[in-house]
This record gives C-alpha cells, sequence and structure tokens, in this order.
C-alpha cells in the first residue's frame, strides 16, 4: 500500500467518491482554481470541471443552504470551510434544516461539512477551534474525527455514503505530520465504530483526533515503566461506539479522558458521564479528565502550547491514575 499524509488521504477520499458518483460535488472557498487552502483539492477543477468543483463567495451561511438543498434534490455535496471556525456561520442551516429535515420530513441530507480544526500550527484564536461539542449535541447530526490517515480516508468515503448530514473534523496539525499506508481505491471505515490504538489492562485512555496521538506517546512510556494502557481512539463521536469505551474501562477499572477542545462542556464531559453513569461500580479511581484551558488559542507559540493538553499533562495524570 502506498504511504500517505492524513491531508493526502482526505485528497485520495474525495476523488474516489467523485470518480465513482458524479453526484458527488464539492463546495467552498478557493476551492477549485486554488486548490484549497491547505491544497486538498489540488488538481480537483481541471479533472471534474466548474461544475462539480464549485468555488463559493464568502458566505458560509449562502453555500452551506445551497449545498443542503441539492442534498434534498438526490446530490451529494461535500463543503469545506476553510476553517472550521467559521463554520458557526452557518450554524442554523447544519442545526435547523440538515440536522432535522430527515426526521421531520423523511427527505435524506447527503451533505458533508468537513474542515481544518484544532490549533498546534500557531495560527491564532480565529483558525484553531474544536467545534465538535457544538454538534455532537444536535441531533440528527453525524460527528467523525479521525485521528489516522486510513481513518481520514474511510471515514470520509463512509461519510459521503451516508443518507445523514456529517461533521467531519480534520485536525489541520496532523495534515503533513502524520503519515501511514493508506489502501487504495475504495475503501471504509464504519462511522460509529471505535478503534483500540493500545491494548492493556492498567489503564483505559479515551481520546479522538489529535489527542489520540498524545495518548499513544504516553502510553509508549507507561510501557517502559511497566504500565499496560489501553488507548481508544474514538473516530465518530455521533454515533458513539459506547460499548468499547464501557468494556475497556471494566476491564482496567481506571479512566483518563483526553481532547484537544475546551475542558468546559466538551465532549469529554459526555463521556465521563457515560463511564460514572454505567461503569460506576468497576471504578478503582476517579474518571480524570485532559483538555485545552478554557480561553481562546493564543497565537504566540509558548502561550499556545500552554493553553492545549501536552504528553507531559497526559502522563502525568496517567501515572497519578494507575498509583491509586
Amino acid at each position: 500500500m502506498p504511504v500517505s499524509t492524513y491531508l493526502q488521504a482526505i485528497s485520495d477520499a474525495l476523488r474516489v467518491e467523485m470518480r465513482r458518483d458524479p453526484n458527488v460535488i464539492l463546495l467552498g472557498e478557493d476551492i477549485g482554481v486554488f486548490g484549497g487552502a491547505f491544497k486538498v483539492t489540488q488538481g480537483f477543477l481541471d479533472e471534474f470541471g466548474p461544475g462539480r468543483v464549485i468555488d463559493t463567495p464568502i458566505s458560509e451561511s449562502g453555500f452551506v443552504g445551497a449545498a443542503c438543498a441539492a442534498a434534498t434534490i438526490g446530490f451529494r455535496p461535500v463543503v469545506e470551510f476553510q476553517f472550521i471556525d467559521f463554520i458557526p456561520c452557518a450554524f442554523d442551516q447544519i442545526v435547523n434544516y440538515a440536522g432535522k429535515c430527515y426526521y421531520r420530513w423523511g427527505v435524506p441530507v447527503s451533505v458533508v461539512f468537513r474542515g481544518p480544526c484544532g490549533g498546534g500550527i500557531h495560527a491564532g484564536p480565529y483558525h484553531s477551534e474544536n467545534p465538535e461539542a457544538w454538534f455532537a449535541h444536535a441531533p440528527g447530526l453525524k460527528v467523525v474525527v479521525p485521528s489516522t490517515a486510513r481513518d481520514a480516508k474511510g471515514l470520509l468515503i463512509a461519510a459521503i455514503r451516508d443518507n445523514n448530514p456529517v461533521i467531519y473534523l480534520e485536525n489541520k496539525f496532523l495534515y503533513r505530520n502524520y503519515r501511514e499506508e493508506v489502501p487504495e481505491g475504495d475503501y471504509v471505515v464504519p462511522i460509529g465504530m471505535a478503534a483500540l490504538r493500545t491494548m492493556g489492562k492498567d489503564l483505559s485512555i479515551i481520546s479522538y483526533g489529535a489527542g489520540v496521538h498524545l495518548a499513544v506517546e504516553v502510553a509508549l512510556i507507561l510501557e517502559r515503566e511497566g504500565a499496560a494502557v489501553e488507548v481508544v481512539d474514538l473516530r465518530s463521536l455521533v454515533p458513539l461506539d459506547r460499548e468499547t469505551v464501557l468494556e475497556s474501562v471494566k476491564k482496567t477499572n481506571k479512566c483518563l479522558i483526553v481532547h484537544e477542545a475546551h475542558r468546559t462542556a466538551g465532549f469529554g464531559a459526555e463521556l465521563a458521564g457515560l463511564v460514572a453513569e454505567e461503569a460506576f461500580e468497576w471504578l478503582d479511581a476517579p474518571v480524570v479528565r485532559v483538555a485545552a484551558l478554557d480561553v481562546p488559542i493564543p497565537f504566540s507559540p509558548p502561550l499556545e502550547r500552554a493553553v492545549l493538553p501536552s504528553v507531559d499533562q497526559v502522563l502525568e495524570s496517567a501515572r497519578r491514575l494507575l498509583s491509586y
């Protein structure tokens, strides 16, 4: 299998689906001639033409509404947000229309809303958001957050083929900093199935997206110290693979939750609630969360590092739990 970056895997998934299904169309700012802010769609305009690769005005409200309408008549639009921080401009279209249309009218809204999220590249407070909890709270939407190149491809193909609207979040720090072998051609990872990145019996670390890489690094450090840590990569938040999370916690009796989004009302709180409600009797220690501070992400590299979760923070929390 060829080795691909996380970014290349996303691009490959889009090509596979556009070649397979003429109803798949792309909409977004600068995705045509410019090839996208991060070059995910470079060359797409030449291959698929302006009727399927549509450069839009800087109006998220407008082109998301157009995509939702197109989805109701049989198209499968993939909307790119240049940075996911600007997805709130289309919140009404996504939450009140796309998320509720299938339930209310029985009309599928097969549209994918994808875009770069997260910090780590010193992009400042308007280009570093992690908005997964906003949309996990809204019924009717699926929320996908891949951590690996292979999953980035497989989950995007699954999202495009899904009849429900899907929020697909790509951590931009991973775009060119993570690569692995990725299957060529048609490759699907089912939405709603978590993956075990490491196996262990002493501690469960539950994470997704960029947080998985922190968790795996910590698991490898602790392995050298004699501890067996199990890292659960959720891959999708909605639907959530509750069974895998609970099985892991019941096996290890200790739970550490890691994510890059802000702590207060972040998705980690939902996970902590799940474990407390359904696995409390198996716990030998409190459930612990490691997340970003509740402040806008700073532009300054030292300040950004201070705000975002780090390997040291995860390692300290893990060691504390292991000491119980």
